[in-house]
């Protein structure tokens, strides 16, 4: 019978289910098991309800988002295939559909890739669900039966058939979209989107890992603009990047022909861009997707560049573009724009790039002076620490935790504390790199009585 408060989070955007945050009581933070906690109006309480509800599943072994196709079902599960790169046989598993195991409809699994299982849809006839039943009894839980074991993983997906007569878009409305997976980024999101979308994309969908900024509010200041089209999909389950970047791929295949894959401190130019145009314009983005020696292109990876805190006490007002030059020597990894339609049955990924399916092969590395992406990912320390806090959207281990020393995604110099090591605001710094600042400074600056002002500050 503790209590704490219940915060509104959002609403899962496939099920219509509200969520709500609550603090973990300290007297129970250690109790082994945790039984679910019940909701309850407040000052209102309902007593003897702990002792009456189930045990609470635990979030590293989880059925936890679900998805329908025209033909299959995309199941998101967690602590089944543990190990990046190695994952079990379909054949090992079953789709289970249902709300108790006697009535429950199994489907056969036909991909099992890191957290993505894909099955059959299951015979509603079997599954009983009269007319007369209530709307929230008819939302069909689901998970995956690991056979060898007869075991069910626990769930919280609901299952929804497909749509009737609802073919898929032969012609997508947007030729090419971005997606990223952001936590309160509204301070970034402005500079982010006007300046993709001066450059083609067409339409941005954000998976909202559980943002509590401003970031709905400015969303919908830049789609009431008129010029731009983004969509939030609220996203609250945390380290699951690649799963999000797995559901986007066929969640957005009717709508977008093409799909980048890129952060909001990431942004993608080519030189020649610099030198052969006055103005920027929406076919620069998707004249990079031609480069190809038989014609045709099927995925793009772009190298990084990654950039320093360039002396940077605060964040920039100008902008994350106008307020840091100077990078590292060496480029780092790479991210990609994708043919939706090339992307493999399983929705494999590793962040930065898709497996492509058998009819689609041509995946081409551009050149740094074909494009390159400057990363601002070490900025100044106040913006570095808060990422270094809540390191939960990725794959990769939270970065408080004494694992993969030598990852790339650790910070050389810096330990498992939010520590500012000193020299921080010079750290990083090789070559002073202007070229994107200066060519953004010239298309999107203006000046004012204030003095000179970006398109994203006005």
């Amino acid at each position: 019978n503790e209590t704490s408060p219940a915060n509104f989070s959002g609403v899962l955007p496939f099920t219509s289910a509200t969520t709500f945050k609550c603090t973990l009581p300290n007297r129970n933070r250690r109790l082994q098991p945790f039984h679910q906690p019940v909701l309850t109006r407040f000052p209102e309480r309902e007593t003897n309800v702990i002792s009456a509800a189930p045990v609470m599943p635990r979030w590293d072994f989880l059925a936890y988002e679900c998805f329908s196709t025209e033909t299959d079902v995309v199941l998101f599960v967690k602590g089944v295939n543990n190990r990046q790169g190695i994952n079990k046989s379909p054949e090992e598993f079953r789709c289970v559909f249902g709300n108790g195991i006697k009535n429950a409809v199994k489907t056969p699994v036909t991909s099992s890739k890191q957290e993505v299982f894909r099955c059959l849809h299951p015979n509603l006839m079997e599954l009983s669900i009269s007319p007369s039943t209530t709307a929230a009894a008819k939302r069909i839980k689901v998970s995956i039966e690991i056979n060898r074991e007869k075991l069910v993983v626990p769930s919280v997906a609901y299952y929804t058939p497909p749509r009737r007569h609802m073919p898929s878009n032969p012609n997508p409305t947007s030729l090419l979209c971005a997606t990223t997976m952001v936590y309160n980024v509204a301070k970034f999101l402005r500079e982010w989107v006007m300046y993709y979308s001066k450059i083609g994309v067409d339409k941005f969908i954000l998976y909202d890992n559980g943002s509590d900024d401003d970031l709905e509010r400015v969303i919908k200041e830049l789609n009431e603009e008129g010029d731009y089209n983004i969509e939030r999909i609220f996203w609250v389950w945390p380290k699951t990047q690649e799963a999000g970047f797995s559901h986007s791929a066929v969640y957005a295949k009717d709508s977008c022909t093409w799909m980048m894959y890129v952060d909001v401190d990431e942004f993608i130019f080519s030189p020649s861009w610099l030198k052969n145009s006055s103005q920027p314009s929406k076919t620069m983005l998707k004249s990079l997707l031609s480069i190809s020696s038989n014609g045709s292109i099927d995925q793009v990876s772009i190298k990084c560049n990654d950039f320093g805190p360039s002396d940077q006490k605060k964040h920039p007002a100008m902008g994350v573009i106008q307020g840091y030059n100077c990078r590292r020597q060496a480029e780092q990894r790479h991210k990609s724009i994708l043919l939706l339609e090339a992307v493999d049955h399983s929705l494999l990924n590793v962040i930065h790039h898709f497996d492509l399916n058998n009819n689609h092969y041509n995946w081409k590395e551009l050149s740094l002076e074909a494009a390159v992406i400057n990363h601002y990912k070490y900025q100044a320390w106040p913006e570095f620490m808060t990422k270094f806090r809540r390191r939960v959207s990725a794959f990769v281990a939270d970065w408080r935790t004494r694992v993969n020393p030598m990852s790339k995604d650790r910070t050389p110099g810096l330990g498992f504390q939010p520590i500012k090591p000193e020299g921080w605001e010079n750290m990083f710094c090789d070559v002073k790199d202007d070229r994107l600042k200066l060519w953004t400074k010239k298309w999107f600056g203006s000046q004012t009585p204030q003095g000179l002002k970006m398109a994203w500050q006005l």
